[in-house]
């Protein structure tokens, strides 16, 4: 189906974007923009609008031709894009962007191009468009858009950033997240330096240049040399804030922008971080008042408060007692974690979770946790991991200042994040740390995006979304000065295309005729 299949949370192709950040384990289970700091600088990314006018320097960019090819994938075409390396000063050299697009299937009038982008950051957009998007989005819309990817700079094919080999991530994904001593927290910092270490030795060119701001920027590049006027996009999860960011640098070129599963550009690391914690508590609650209604309920049937205890008490005896998995590596706290956190982006995925837990807790037996871990950190059975955790810590650290910049920090914070959940708030604190030695500084500061004069922007959140909560899509929305909210009422991570025919008959519209919806519909 596509040029490089992998396991997905319930054994099938990937369909559902995910959000992750760059840090270890459960960091990239949950956490979304941990900034970072310290070493040297980078040359910044402006997110002001941008004139309509093509700066000078850049016009053999904007002016480029694309050369498709058949790319080995039956129905998708592929190209190669150039950009420049840095903006604002384009003689620095080029850097190559991979493109794929499927053509319009018709009939009827076509209406240009459709970009899409599944979040992360780091999520491969070919990947997306090749095993969901350019076959699974509605057929009105596959009939009348080009649907076409580009994988952001420093992502999967467009030269992408590299940090450590197969072996060190293993090592680097098992660090004990929930540190008991300061001898445990030091070993925890040495981790995320060895990380920031590796990333600095093997992708120096890159690490300055992978912003959102940039990759938004890419794509505006790729409009043009696609022959569009304006920019027609759908955005998942942090895609969203891809969308928006554009939209805020190029109001003018803005055409129907979908934002699923949106993010609050105005908030700083530590508040988002916290927010997203937060949104994982509430996903797990809704697990657990569905287990606890069954029998074999792995967490016991009292209460989903007894549920979330009985979790925690099974984290704490692996992060002593790690259990076997079949294979040269035990489950730990931490890669535990992992797997529990990722079954909560799609509800569908809570009947694996189930059985997961239960062979855990019952049976010693770690591997059906270990393989939900595995499939989030993209982790091939040969032990090679895709550059998604590399290329989302580059994004992640670029795009905001540090949430918390030493241990103390962390230590101060720890009774905001436990509140905010008393299941995974102690991990996910210690994982935002994960940005504190970054070698490069962050380029970018949280800031509210209105985009004033851009055409309407339709804005969609899940309730009980746990990688980006609620409240996330009612602040964008609120922000953009033509920003519509459309409000899925359910479970998991986004809403297009999981099943809702209320949603999706209100995207589908907005993209085909360019009518929103009213302001706060609901489905």
């Amino acid at each position: 189906m596509h040029a490089r299949r992998r396991v997905t949370l319930a054994g099938m192709e990937s369909r559902r974007p995910l959000l992750r950040t760059g840090g270890s384990l459960l960091a990239a289970a949950a956490l979304l923009i941990s900034g970072c700091s310290s070493g040297s600088s980078s040359t910044g990314a402006s997110s002001s609008a941008l004139p309509a006018s093509t700066p000078e320097g850049l016009e053999k960019y904007y002016d480029q031709k694309l050369d498709w090819r058949d790319c080995g994938v039956p129905g998708f075409q592929c190209s190669t894009m150039r950009a420049p390396l840095d903006y604002e000063e384009p003689s620095a050299g080029d850097i190559k962007l991979a493109v794929a697009r499927k053509k319009a299937t018709g009939p009827g009038k076509r209406l240009g191009t459709l970009q899409v982008n599944p979040g992360g950051p780091g999520g491969s957009a070919i990947e997306y468009l090749q095993a969901y998007a350019g076959i699974g989005f509605p057929e009105p819309v596959r009939a009348q858009y080009d649907m076409v990817a580009v994988d952001p700079r420093g992502v999967a094919r467009s030269e992408p950033v590299k940090c450590l080999d197969g072996a060190r991530m293993d090592a680097y994904t098992e660090t004990d997240m929930t540190p008991d001593d300061k001898g445990e927290q030091k070993q925890l910092v040495a981790s995320f330096k060895e990380f920031a270490q590796g990333c600095e030795k093997n992708s120096r060119r890159m690490l300055p240049h992978v912003s959102t701001v940039e990759a938004a920027r890419d794509m505006d590049v790729l409009r043009a040399a696609l022959g569009d006027k304006k920019l027609q996009y759908v955005g998942a999860s942090y895609g969203t804030f891809l969308g928006a960011t554009y939209a805020g640098l190029f109001p003018q070129r803005t055409g129907r922008l979908v934002l699923d599963g949106a993010m609050d550009p105005s908030l700083p690391a530590r508040r988002m971080n916290r927010d997203q914690t937060a949104g994982f508590e509430t996903a797990f609650q809704a697990f657990a008042r569905d287990c606890v209604k069954l029998k074999d309920c792995p967490l016991g049937t009292k209460s989903p408060a007894d549920a979330g205890s009985r979790l925690k008490d099974f984290f704490r005896r692996l992060d002593s007692k790690p259990i076997p998995t079949g294979e040269n590596r035990t489950l730990g706290e931490a890669l535990a974690t992992t797997g529990v956190i990722a079954a909560m982006y799609d509800e569908a995925t809570w009947p694996q979770l189930r059985d997961s837990l239960t062979t855990a807790i019952k049976e010693n037996d770690g591997s059906g946790l270990l393989a939900l871990s595995d499939s989030y950190y993209e982790r091939e059975p040969n032990g090679k991991y895709a550059n998604l955790m590399s290329a989302n810590a580059a994004v992640n650290c670029l795009d905001l200042p540090p949430a918390f910049k030493n241990p103390e920090d962390v230590v101060k914070g720890l009774p905001d994040f436990e509140k905010a959940s008393p299941v995974f708030g102690e991990g996910l604190a210690w994982a935002s740390l994960n940005c504190s030695n970054w070698p490069v500084d962050a380029s970018g500061t949280a800031h509210r995006i209105q985009a004033e004069d851009a055409a309407p922007i339709l804005v969609v959140g899940t309730t009980r979304d746990p990688a980006t909560p609620y409240k996330w899509a009612q602040a964008l929305a609120g922000q953009l000065s033509s920003g519509t909210l459309l409000t899925y009422d359910g479970d998991g991570h986004t809403a297009y295309g999981r099943g809702s025919d209320c949603i999706d008959t209100a995207i589908n519209r907005y993209l085909l005729e360019g009518k929103p919806p009213k302001d706060g519909k609901k489905c």
